[in-house]
């Protein structure tokens, strides 16, 4: 979990991730889309890669990279525990539920309605 959380700091490297979100792409059009330099673009591609973030497959004589996103449920996990209703939080929303359950029961069907008349 450490590594992906260290991979995902550095802005470049979200950016990265977002692209290869849509689908793999070649190193040539990643590094295009950056202001920086090629070697600087394959260094943030090998931490990514090192990380399990991403893989590179050989295709030809172009390099392609593919999101692995499965290396994100340990941390995204790890998140959620932040972000659950806790305490007062979860209690409301079971309230709000039984507030909704009991409405619901309330409304009378109009097929039963007439049935009862």
């Amino acid at each position: 979990m450490d590594e992906v959380a260290a991979a995902i700091a550095d802005p470049t490297r979200r950016a990265i991730l977002e692209m290869l979100r849509d689908g793999p792409l070649p190193a040539g059009e990643i590094a295009a889309r950056f202001p920086v330099s090629r070697p600087a673009v394959s260094r943030h591609l090998r931490v990514l890669r090192e990380s399990g973030l991403v893989r590179d497959e050989l295709v030809g004589r172009q390099r392609l990279y593919r999101l692995d996103a499965d290396r994100f449920a340990e941390l995204a996990g790890w998140l959620a525990l932040f972000t659950r209703p806790r305490g007062w939080e979860h209690r409301l929303d079971a309230l709000e539920t039984e507030v909704y359950r009991a409405r619901r029961e309330r409304r009378v069907d109009p097929v039963e309605e007439k049935r009862t008349a």
